[in-house]
């Protein structure tokens, strides 16, 4: 569909009525994708209700357990998973589920048309100390018949054939971030209506900046080139601002301008953020903003996973920034 079919929406506008005045947008508009976005509006409501109390009612710290990152799991992350796998397997649009939280895919047993990969509360170590946190999701359309068994090919697409993804940040206020391919759109969650409005129109990541946000505890064991970047942003005077949760970095960057970087190294040499429901889903919304993503070498939404849980390094932000660092690289 071309970018003329956007139907301008003024600030306030429910996230409900959004998607329904703009449904013509998505490749496939019968409505399912609509609601699939509805779906995870509600379950991050709920996500956000329980991250808001956490303190008081005795689900904050680690389950002791590891999930499939090899991190220790959070009472909160598994709450998370099992309230947007409820929301989703009742909503009946998605047939299949990929999370950070489980080792394979998660079978819905419906007839559904759509793949969501989503890590469902990420830098959720931190809520500990009241930081903010975040959900992601990528939402892909299966290729086999409905009906037939899920096979890798409905699982193991390319970023590039996203139909939709976002993001939702758990903080000061509660956002949620989404592009459907025609551009980013902010909105902010309104509790006394419990509504999510439009505050965020037509999102724009500014084509350079002056925000650096890597952790720099690993510095020794980068890449030269990596070293190279961080040099020069330190000659420029430059920002450094690393908040520990992916989703709060990147939203900072894209709204003031700046480059997010987690780079292979001595401990992680494949990286560590994961492909499908971290990097995919981010790369997808810097670019519709004007950014750019890349794992130093290859555009993300390029890359062929191989593997549910594949890592790859990831270098996301302003353009003019990853370009430089991109040039730096070996």
């Amino acid at each position: 569909m071309m970018e003329s079919s956007r139907i301008a929406l003024p600030i306030g506008t429910a996230l409900d009525r959004f998607i329904k005045n703009n449904q013509e947008q998505f490749q496939y508009a019968s409505g399912e994708l609509s609601q699939l976005l509805r779906d995870i509006a509600l379950a991050s409501k709920v996500v956000n209700r329980e991250v808001n109390k956490a303190g008081l009612i005795d689900i904050m710290g680690p389950m002791g357990s590891m999930n499939t990152a090899g991190d220790q799991q959070q009472k909160l992350d598994v709450l998370a998973n099992i309230r947007f796998t409820r929301a989703l397997t009742k909503g009946g649009e998605a047939c299949a589920l990929i999370s950070e939280e489980t080792e394979s895919f998660v079978d819905l047993n419906n007839e559904g048309k759509y793949v969501i990969a989503i890590d469902p509360l990420d830098g959720s170590s931190n809520i500990d100390v009241n930081v903010s946190i975040g959900t992601i999701f990528s939402i892909y359309r299966r290729k086999t018949p409905v009906g037939t068994p899920i096979q890798d090919e409905d699982i193991l697409q390319k970023g590039s054939e996203q139909v939709a993804a976002g993001y939702v940040l758990y903080g000061s206020s509660t956002m949620l971030v989404y592009t459907a391919g025609h551009g980013v759109n902010g909105f902010t969650y309104e509790p006394s209506l419990g509504e999510y409005v439009l505050s965020h129109p037509d999102m724009k990541m500014p084509e350079d900046g002056k925000i650096f946000s890597v952790n720099e505890g690993g510095y020794h064991t980068f890449p030269e080139g990596v070293k190279k970047y961080l040099s020069y942003c330190k000659e420029k005077q430059f920002v450094g601002r690393y908040i520990g949760s992916l989703v709060a970095d990147f939203h900072r960057n894209l709204l003031k301008g700046g480059i997010y970087i987690y780079p292979a190294s001595a401990k992680a040499p494949e990286g560590k953020l994961r492909l499908m429901y971290e990097c995919n889903a981010l790369a997808f919304v810097a670019e519709q903003a004007g950014g750019k993503a890349t794992d130093g070498k290859r555009r993300i939404l390029d890359i062929q996973p191989k593997s549910l849980h594949q890592r790859a390094p990831f270098f996301v932000g302003s353009k003019q920034m990853v370009e430089m660092a991109e040039g730096l690289l070996d």
